[in-house]
């Protein structure tokens, strides 16, 4: 059947070319999402890279099977994104009436957006060396996107989707020795990271009791306003972003402070439940006095043990991928 698809797509068959290309979509996209950390430059580029394989088919010669030529596409039009001067750059704070402390840091990478659960929820490859919900959390997302563009490539396809070393080479036009070079150095990097969240509590499972538990506090101290019973949530090292601006907290006291700023002059807020990389997150609505609660944002929360060790806040432009309504009204 794929022989024969392949044969009438060589032909300009658009229908067969789709047929066979389908069961492969998904996979790519979070492929890109990987690679891009961006949902909106995942989308666009596999776009171009089902452009380019459809132009492309009449010279596909069957050396590699069809999804590894997909992978090849997607992954070197990945690797020209990233190359693109066109990345979206760090915007200013614009959150009216709250005036933010000094950042513990400036973040790079500010183009980061979340991912429903159930848009990455793909299997990975057999040999992976990663386990499933690790594999699509923000934490992980994020340390790939400060890795350099072949390293980032070489580790994703080897250790996330298992391709063996040979194929890897092919599909960046390199050497074995240069593939599994920049496999070592990509994987020191990530472990010199892991390495500075040793002796984290894991996170409960998701759906658990544990993690229900936790997150039904989260969301009564946040819609309360009470900064206290959210501060006993927090990690003594919790940190807080907030892409595309650029601002990051390190530390209970000075989130605490964020918060505090964020609660201030009698703000409220109505949470909305949502799944994000395997994580809990949230869309956050702004109560008003007409009784319409308008959205300002998507918080992602990162849990070790019973207790919250990271939120990244992200803006509302991320809410028609969870479903999530601008405003609600009671």
């Amino acid at each position: 059947m794929t022989t024969e698809l392949i044969a009438r797509a060589q032909a300009g068959d658009a229908d067969a070319f789709g047929e066979l290309t389908e069961p492969y979509r998904r996979e790519l996209q979070v492929h890109c999402y990987r690679m891009l950390g961006s949902v909106q430059d995942a989308e666009d580029t596999l776009q171009e890279s089902l452009l380019a394989a459809w132009r492309g088919i009449a010279g596909f010669e069957g050396r590699a099977s069809v999804r590894t030529w997909l992978y090849r596409i997607a992954t070197n039009r990945c690797l020209n994104a990233r190359r693109a001067v066109s990345r979206r750059p760090a915007k200013e704070w614009d959150v009216p009436g709250v005036e933010p402390p000094e950042p513990t840091r400036l973040g790079e990478v500010v183009w980061l957006q979340p991912c429903a659960d159930d848009a990455i929820d793909v299997p990975l490859g057999p040999e992976a060396r990663y386990e499933q919900r690790e594999s699509i959390s923000l934490a992980f997302v994020t340390a790939l996107q400060t890795l350099p563009s072949r390293q980032l490539a070489v580790l994703v396809l080897r250790d996330v989707l298992g391709f063996h070393a040979s194929e890897v080479a092919d599909m960046l036009n390199a050497t074995v020795e240069s593939v599994n070079s920049a496999l070592k150095r990509a994987r020191a990097t990530l472990q010199r990271r892991q390495a500075l969240q040793a002796g984290e509590e894991p996170a409960p499972a998701a759906g658990s009791a544990a993690e229900n538990e936790i997150v039904a506090k989260f969301v009564a101290a946040w819609e309360a306003a009470d900064l206290d019973a959210l501060v006993g949530l927090l990690t003594d090292d919790v940190f807080m972003s907030m892409p595309p601006m650029p601002f990051e907290y390190q530390g209970r006291d000075i989130v605490a402070r964020f918060c505090a700023g964020i609660f201030g002059a009698g703000r409220r807020f109505d949470l909305v439940p949502a799944r994000a990389n395997g994580q809990p997150a949230f869309g956050a609505y702004l109560r008003t006095p007409d009784g319409v609660s308008h959205g300002v944002g998507l918080y992602v929360l990162t849990l070790a043990g019973d207790r919250i060790q990271g939120m990244i806040r992200f803006e509302t432009g991320v809410f028609p991928y969870f479903g999530l309504p601008r405003s609600l009204r009671k």
